[in-house]
């Protein structure tokens, strides 16, 4: 039988423990943190849909970000101030920033935001009509930038006359803010490959949506 190695004092030595990952800058290299500072409906191109910084970083590294995130923005909605709370509150979602590159077709990471789940909700104003959400996601765009119905409706229709055009391309992923920062990417899937897969995720989850209404 093997004795574990004796340390001074009589006991045995400590286990070895992996270093704690260090916290990240709380502003990320190249990370510009006045871009799309405020509420407005961004659309993903359709190639796009489903996949996320998240979707390409490894757990332990997501959690590094999400902390690094509502940390810095003192947990509050960097757009309507909203606060985490009791139940009925809203919850601080970390969201991406994109610039889009029409001439090499590039999707470049410009920011990362905390924002409250409603505010999420607007930006991602599609994706809660799929979900039976558009009245709730169009009273709180007007509500926090002050819109008119009129104008709330053409900001609306605007948004999605430039997915529409920009969901005519395949785009290709530019993370370098977050690499520079010594996260380790998951190789993004190829614009072709994040096509099928944004095509198979939405049928799932507007047939689900479907499936619901009818039980």
């Amino acid at each position: 039988m093997t004795v574990p190695p004796q340390v001074p004092g009589g006991g045995r030595s400590p286990a070895r423990r992996r270093s704690p990952a260090p916290e990240l800058p709380t502003v990320l290299p190249g990370e510009d943190r006045g871009f799309g500072q405020s509420l407005f409906v961004d659309l993903v191109p359709r190639s796009c849909w489903f996949t996320n910084v998240r979707s390409c970083v490894a757990r332990k590294d997501w959690d590094r970000l999400r902390r690094m995130i509502y940390g810095r923005a003192d947990n509050r909605c960097e757009v309507c101030g909203a606060t985490p709370g009791a139940s009925g509150k809203p919850r601080l979602e970390a969201h991406e920033r994109w610039d889009f590159d029409e001439a090499t077709r590039t999707q470049t990471l410009k920011r990362l935001i905390c924002l409250c789940s409603n505010c999420h909700m607007v930006t991602h104003f599609g994706f809660a009509q799929v979900r039976g959400l558009e009245g709730r996601a169009f009273a709180h765009l007007l509500k926090v930038t002050g819109m008119t119905e009129r104008q709330g409706r053409q900001h609306v229709q605007s948004a999605f006359l430039t997915w529409q055009q920009r969901s005519t391309h395949r785009w290709e992923l530019d993370l370098s803010i977050l690499t520079t920062a010594g996260i380790t990417l998951a190789p993004p899937p190829s614009a072709n490959d994040r096509a099928v897969t944004a095509e198979q995720t939405l049928k799932s989850r507007t047939g689900m949506r479907s499936s619901e209404q009818h039980s």
